[in-house]
């Protein structure tokens, strides 16, 4: 595999799109800003934490008409009064399925998932309930994002039961609640079997969105020849493959370092004729990054800045943050140099990288200064940028200064701290064997109703991925450190 980037172009020499695995090489050309002309943006924004760039669809806030406003005013009061079936009942002669739909969204959003099974329950009693797909469906989906899949195959079973046919956008969802579990492979398993049900239905044949969902997740699970299995079975569709079914497979490719899989499907988009947006650039941009294919990196951002296509500050942020991980400190200080310099502004999240790179390379003064400016100005100052500068202490083996800015920062009250910052702090300790500040720590979980369960030990000290010996004798000197005071777990 190999890439060459001149006068703004993309050439890869890539594996063949007909099957990534193959060794013969074939060449491809792909002028990113010549071949395909401007398009408008897209519907997703990027979203970049570290090093991470993800498309994720825009979320909106209810607007200012009639449903909505209802729907606010049913959760206010159901915020006052604690009693969400006294609530709707007062609405009772104004409610109707529109209300209920946004009930489940801005319910779902929170952890209060129960509480859409109980204006369900109570849908259903009303006179003017008619049992329907939509509402399973966003039932379901609710369910999933929840890691509630028994609820969302219950769903499944109680829509069946009410008479209501299965249909393409139930299945999306019942498929997409099944790959939110943990058991990532027993889901894609699950989600595939699914697959091969809606092909053998008329009403419930398989729609781009389908394909989509699980091209991303065979990707994610690494798993090559599913993807090729897929594509296969979407050429052979009624359906054509669009900008997100090849920006998925790439993010999620790429954010397994799979470079060469990722330019395979690069090479696909191209003899698919699917143009590429600014996702698609800025996935190229992480992805050789996370490499250290800097090289690479570079020349796409050359083609992007020649392209009608316009750079984000998201764009920037990961080749800062990429740069800083290889302690190209002159490089990522030119990045944020070039920010200003092109007409951006840069953004809460480009600070934080800026910490972070400082920190990575050995600069924490540098790195304490920018945080000391972002607190003075008191704008868009989050969690995330004081566990940034924790970090960093943490990484340069400074625990006591770690501690010293955790205890100003919990008496200014200017954050709410979460188990975010414990569990770094916890990690960092920990690995210094500093049991004094691992005490206090503790004290501070307790009096803040953070309770230390299993899960928060495993997660602290990196245990999940190992053997179950090893995750007990974790939990086991995770004890051994704790105040009589505090809970056992």
């Amino acid at each position: 595999m190999s890439a060459n980037f001149s006068n703004g172009s993309l050439h890869f020499r890539s594996i063949p799109t007909t099957h990534m695995k193959s060794t013969h090489i074939s060449s491809l050309n792909f002028n990113f800003h010549h071949e395909f002309p401007h398009k408008k943006p897209t519907r997703y924004t990027l979203i970049i934490c570290s090093s991470t760039i993800r498309p994720k669809r825009n979320s909106k806030p209810l607007e200012n008409t009639e449903a909505q406003e209802l729907v606010r005013t049913i959760l206010r009061n159901f915020n006052y009064e604690k009693t969400l079936l006294s609530t709707l009942n007062k609405y009772v002669k104004l409610v109707r399925t529109e209300h209920c739909f946004l009930l489940f969204e801005e319910l779902g959003k929170s952890e209060k998932w129960l509480q859409c099974l109980e204006v369900f329950r109570w849908m259903q009693k009303q006179r003017w309930y008619v049992a329907d797909n939509g509402v399973y469906s966003k039932l379901i989906s609710v369910m999933g994002k929840k890691g509630q899949t028994r609820m969302a195959m219950w769903l499944f079973s109680e829509m069946r039961n009410s008479g209501c046919r299965p249909d393409t956008s139930v299945y999306n969802s019942l498929i997409t609640a099944h790959l939110h579990s943990k058991d990532k492979s027993r889901a894609l398993s699950k989600a595939l079997g699914y697959f091969d049900k809606m092909k053998a239905t008329d009403r419930c044949k398989p729609s781009i969105v389908t394909y989509n969902i699980l091209l991303r997740a065979s990707a994610q699970a690494k798993n090559v020849a599913q993807v090729e299995a897929l594509f296969k079975d979407l050429e052979e569709s009624v359906c054509s493959p669009d900008i997100f079914t090849f920006n998925g497979v790439m993010d999620a490719y790429g954010k397994n370092g799979m470079v060469g899989e990722m330019e395979g499907v690069l090479s696909r988009m191209k003899s698919n004729q699917v143009k590429p947006d600014i996702i698609s650039y800025n996935l190229l941009i992480d992805s050789y990054g996370r490499k250290q294919e800097f090289e690479k990196m570079e020349q796409v951002f050359k083609s992007l800045s020649r392209s009608k296509e316009r750079p984000t500050v998201a764009t920037f942020n990961s080749m800062i943050t990429n740069y800083g991980k290889a302690r190209l400190r002159e490089k990522a200080e030119l990045v944020f140099q070039k920010i200003t310099d092109m007409g951006y502004s840069p953004n809460f999240i480009t600070h934080e990288c800026m910490i972070m790179m400082y920190g990575c390379c050995d600069c924490v003064s540098k790195a304490r200064g920018i945080y000391d400016k972002m607190i003075e100005s008191e704008k868009h100052v989050k969690i995330s940028t004081l566990n940034a500068m924790l970090n960093v202490y943490c990484l340069n083996g400074l625990p006591v200064e770690a501690d010293k800015l955790f205890e100003t920062a919990c008496n200014s009250g200017m954050f709410h701290i979460d188990s975010s910052t414990y569990r770094l702090l916890y990690k960092s300790y920990t690995k210094a064997n500093m049991t004094e500040l691992i005490q206090k720590l503790l004290k501070h979980m307790d009096r803040d109703g953070i309770v230390p369960n299993k899960r928060f030990f495993l997660e602290a000290l990196g245990a999940l991925g190992s053997s179950r010996a090893d995750q007990d004798a974790v939990i086991s000197a995770a004890n051994s450190s704790m105040p009589a005071n505090i809970t056992r777990v």
